[in-house]
């Protein structure tokens, strides 16, 4: 096949529901270029999903895929050939994807900084909940000030908070029990609040105060949320123990999967077992999160290697999918 010459751009299985979350924009990680990655939103966004499945089964390859496999692999999701080509003219125009061309036939890909952050993204799912050393007993503590006005400013801060692992002690005081203060600080800088300050410090236990850090999380909502997880795809992990799952199946499933997975590290900033009440779920649910997504790889990536095969066969050895397990 001749190589494209690029042109860079601006049903589900039971027990696993997409659930919608909210992060801010990505410019936020260290090292990264703003990139308009499409948020999660309820249902099987179109472009959300290209994003997903690129992420996961192309992720790290420059090579580009035709727009007719694109269009296929969303068709597993119910989305019209309308929808999906519409959805790639956005992420392109977005700087999500870039394109190329041969004869009459567009390819695309996604960019290198968007490539960079989604890989970002799944080093922050692999990692979460994989914490074991003691904590050091450090509080980080963002506090600000804003205007009524600025609401969107208001709502991108608290965003960008809340993906870096704080939690509102008060309405313009957050708290995280990790050291991310220079990142406070950058992402404060970055959305331009001047009216703001970082610390680090430690609590006394033996104090009795009205309102304790930990006071931030909702301790009960965030197990029951981790024990709604496990009973609900508990039927899933056997599906995949037993080998019934197909690889259409497979593909929806672990997307879905993923999505509801990643919720959890903006709700629980990996809390330090020091701090949590005994026989805390976390653990479960993340040795279950990780079993059923690393057992629908294999079938996944198949199928999505077999799309890819109708179009450009070439290219289709090619995928791969991303293990969460160790």
């Amino acid at each position: 096949m001749t190589s494209p010459r690029r042109t860079t751009g601006p049903d589900q299985l039971p027990g696993s529901p997409l659930v919608p979350q909210r992060r801010p924009a990505l410019r936020a990680l260290p090292g990264q270029a703003e990139v308009d990655l499409p948020r999660s939103q309820e249902g099987s966004h179109p472009q959300r999903l290209l994003t997903s499945l690129l992420g996961d089964y192309w992720h790290g390859r420059r090579e580009h895929l035709p727009s007719a496999a694109l269009v296929a692999l969303l068709a597993d999701f119910d989305v019209t050939t309308v929808g999906a080509r519409a959805a790639l003219s956005r992420l392109a125009r977005r700087g999500v994807l870039e394109s190329s061309r041969v004869g009459r036939n567009t390819y695309y890909g996604l960019t290198a900084q968007a490539s960079t952050v989604v890989l970002e993204n799944v080093h922050r799912l692999r990692a979460f909940g994989e914490r074991h050393e003691p904590w050091d007993g450090r509080w980080t503590v963002a506090a600000f000030s804003l205007p009524e006005d600025l609401r969107d400013v208001r709502h991108a801060v608290r965003s960008r908070l809340r993906w870096l692992g704080f939690a509102p002690l008060y309405d313009g005081m957050w708290v995280s029990p990790r050291p991310v203060a220079e990142a406070a600080r950058r992402a404060f800088a970055e959305l331009g609040v001047l009216a703001s300050t970082v610390l680090t410090t430690t609590v006394d236990a033996r104090r009795s105060d009205p309102r304790p850090p930990m006071a931030a999380w909702d301790l009960t909502e965030l197990r029951a949320l981790y024990e709604d997880f496990v009973a609900t795809n508990t039927p899933l992990r056997d599906r995949v123990r037993a080998g019934t799952v197909t690889g259409a199946e497979a593909v929806s499933a672990r997307t879905a999967l993923l999505a509801t997975w990643r919720r959890f590290p903006s709700l629980d900033p990996d809390l330090p077992l020091d701090l949590l009440p005994e026989r805390w779920p976390r653990r479960a649910a993340r040795d279950l999160f990780a079993e059923i997504c690393d057992g629908l790889g294999p079938p996944a990536a198949e199928r999505f290697r077999d799309i890819i095969a109708e179009t450009a066969p070439d290219l289709a050895h090619l995928a791969s999918y991303q293990r969460v397990g160790g």
